[in-house]
């Protein structure tokens, strides 16, 4: 019998006798743009070490006049942070503040104004002209302490002052020189993402052989690309949650140090305050016997003849210093967690049962992701395989990309909370369910039995009950998928179609009964979920249904433009006015996904599009899954709108049902242009374009500063990310 190493050789050897031309042409391009991005990074991201190689620089220590530390350092402080020299008649191409990176990490401000031949004075910003910006400076980043200016002639005095209310001080400063050498920097990071760009580039132009391997025809081929797709994907997506370590509840000895207790492999520990461990409470609260959160409600609320008015708890709370939870709902004396109750079930509880500790919630929303990458994946494959004939793999790549990094995920990784887990949970188990569904057709159409699949698809959309309400709108898709089969057909009068559509229907039955039994037990009602009890920053109680929301709420969400501007990550939070004459819940956001992915312009010809369709099947299915995808898509973003307001996670909620209705779209083109044709190329490089666009957005907004996250608690760090980009300041 043949060993492992044996069979391997025997499989290499076969590989190669058959592919080696392309393997060789392969292996020869992957090296000229490995040799490429080792060049850009060795030499353009490098440009500041070529061109201050000539420099003479200009220590400025004898002009100091700071106080001094017996190991040679100089101390800014707070009466004292303002350097200013005088008669330096040089030139000033850059400036480094070399500060001692042993002192605690920190973020500075620093403002930095000269006079030169051209402003004989200081200058700043007026109402036609910008002065010199302040500039980031991180005292444990060092390129960020090389701050090149771009003077006029010979400078003559020059003045730096760290400012900012949030500093640190005393901050221990060792060198200011003028025009200092750039030290050579070969960032590993940078080279990697460089070669990927160009390895994407490369693999997805129009000549590509990628385009030439068809799902249908070549199985082995496209499904081994697409496995190598998603294994790159998730690693992508879990190194970007990691990074986010302020939000991440575990720990090692060299992740989250200062949380780790010393001696596990990996321990977790809370992150986010009191508010953001509801899940875990409620595992907490399961385990003793009870539905409601341990935790008592202040007298004082409980008190209250109103205690959903957000004003009225406040001044209660200021006269009597006791503190409250948050963005809980609040019933008959006790604390509940309104959100869905599946994530407690299958993380929380168990794992609180076992281990007796709080269960990670980003490691949760991490598995949930996974688990939509996968399930996306393979329901896309089964509709490419299945229901389409030319589909090929680089079309298929080229539509799943945008479909899993567009739909709103990467930001619930980005904010990888309570908030975002039910979300990502009830996206899992969607497309799961789908695809179950999908394998259940299949196998209904072959006889060979599809209640297993039926079965656990409808467990799965029943589940999304229990995670993300509003997502059972994709549980409307069973029309397009089964209408014909079970009505049209009347399968369902039949002995053996009666028990397979009962196996589509019993999941939601139990669910179902299981939700209702958990509502009643806590709120005396079948089907309220305790949203509005909520404690938070309006009267839900009271919230009603308003026409005068949807206007400002469909703009945003679908509409607004996203705002730019110069800097990197070059997205800023887009502008909101409304005409609504009353309260607008609304976080910040960053504009519609009309405006800003592009891949989604193929929807305004969607009807043209669905009528190449009827003339080419006799068959409904696929267009009426388009049809059901879009109508649910702007329902799901009218009852967020309504019930909730205008919030960045909320995107998620609907943007994947439109991107997989262009999915669908733009694989009913591919049918209809023929293969290597003018308008195939054509409508090919267009689609490229369009994906490209869509998907740097996605990314970029991934790095956008915002409150709480990464940014925001280790600025100091992110100036990395800001350098690492900026390569030319």
């Amino acid at each position: 019998m043949p060993t492992v190493r044996q069979n391997i050789s025997y499989a290499y050897t076969s590989f190669m006798r058959a592919h080696r031309p392309a393997a060789r042409h392969l292996a020869k391009s992957v090296l000229a743009i490995l040799a490429l991005a080792f060049l850009l990074e060795t030499f353009l991201f490098n440009i500041n070490y070529f061109t201050s190689a000539g420099y003479h620089p200009i220590n400025l220590n004898g002009k100091l006049n700071l106080q001094e530390t017996v190991d040679e350092q100089y101390k800014l402080t707070a009466v004292n942070h303002t350097l200013e020299f005088s008669n330096l008649n040089t030139e000033v191409h850059n400036i480094w503040l070399n500060f001692d990176y042993r002192q605690p990490a920190q973020e500075l401000k620093v403002k930095i104004q000269f006079t030169d031949e051209a402003h004989h004075t200081y200058f700043d910003s007026t109402e036609y002209t910008v002065g010199v910006p302040d500039v980031s400076v991180s005292t444990l980043c060092d390129q960020s302490e090389y701050i090149n200016l771009n003077t006029s002639g010979l400078v003559d005095n020059l003045k730096i002052e760290i400012t900012g209310d949030d500093v640190s001080y005393p901050i221990k400063l060792t060198d200011v020189v003028l025009n200092a050498r750039h030290p050579f920097d070969f960032n590993g990071g940078r080279f990697l993402a460089t070669a990927g760009i160009l390895l994407l580039a490369f693999a997805f132009r129009p000549r590509s052989a990628i385009y030439r391997i068809h799902i249908v025809d070549e199985p082995r081929k496209s499904k081994a690309a697409i496995i190598a797709a998603v294994v790159i994907e998730v690693s992508l997506m879990s190194s970007f949650l990691f990074m986010g370590s302020n939000l991440v509840g575990v720990a090692t000895q060299n992740y989250n140090s200062g949380s780790w207790d010393g001696h596990s492999i990996v321990n977790a520990f809370e992150v986010g305050g009191d508010n953001a461990q509801q899940y875990a409470e409620l595992a907490k609260a399961m385990a003793h016997g009870q539905l409601y959160l341990e935790e008592e409600p202040p007298q004082w609320l409980q008190d209250m003849s109103d205690p959903y008015d957000k004003g009225a708890r406040d001044e209660a709370q200021k006269e009597t210093g006791e503190p409250y939870l948050f963005d809980v709902a609040y019933h008959d004396g006790h604390y509940y967690v309104y959100f869905g109750v599946v994530p407690v079930v299958l993380f929380y509880l168990p794992f609180y049962l076992l281990t007796g500790a709080n269960f990670p919630t980003a490691i949760g929303v991490l598995l949930a992701c996974i688990a939509f990458v996968l399930g996306c994946s393979a329901l896309l494959d089964r509709f490419a395989r299945y229901h389409f004939k030319r589909v090929s793999l680089g079309l298929y790549l080229l539509l799943q990309i945008p479909l899993v990094t567009c739909c709103g995920i990467l930001y619930l990784l980005k904010f990888p909370t309570f908030y975002s887990l039910p979300i990502m949970l009830g996206l899992a188990f969607s497309v799961w369910g789908l695809y179950f569904w999908m394998r259940g057709r299949a196998a209904a159409a072959r006889s060979t039995g599809p209640e297993k699949w039926y079965l656990a698809g409808s467990l799965c959309m029943a589940l999304v009950v229990g995670c993300r309400p509003q997502l059972v709108v994709l549980s409307l898709l069973a029309f397009p998928l089964f209408w014909r089969t079970y009505i049209t057909e009347k399968r369902l009068l039949s002995a053996r179609g009666a028990r397979e559509f009962a196996c589509l229907a019993a999941p939601y039955v139990v669910v179902a009964a299981g939700l209702m039994g958990y509502n009643y037990a806590r709120f005396g009602s079948l089907t309220d979920f305790g949203a509005n009890y909520n404690l938070t920053v309006n009267d839900m109680t009271k919230r009603g249904w308003k026409l005068g929301r949807l206007a400002p709420a469909l703009f945003a969400y679908f509409l607004q433009p996203p705002s730019a501007t110069g800097v990197f990550p070059y997205i800023q939070p887009a502008p909101f006015d409304t005409t609504y004459m009353g309260q607008t819940i609304k976080e910040v956001t960053f504009g519609g996904i009309l405006a800003c992915l592009p891949v989604l312009w193929v929807l305004p010809f969607a009807k043209r599009i669905l009528s190449l369709r009827m003339r080419q099947r006799s068959t409904r299915t696929i267009m009426g899954v388009i049809v059901v995808l879009l109508v649910s898509g702007v329902i799901v973003a009218l009852l967020d709108a309504e019930m909730a307001g205008i919030l960045q996670r909320y995107f998620a909620d609907f943007s994947f049902m439109f991107l997989a209705a262009v999915v669908l779209l733009v694989f009913i083109v591919n049918e209809n242009l023929a293969p290597g044709s003018t308008a195939q190329n054509l409508f090919m490089k267009v689609l490229l374009a369009l994906v490209a666009v869509s998907v740097l957005y996605s990314v970029l907004l991934c790095f956008v500063p915002e409150t709480g996250w990464y940014s925001d608690v280790y600025p100091w760090a992110y100036q990395n990310v800001i350098e690492t980009a900026q390569f030319w300041t």
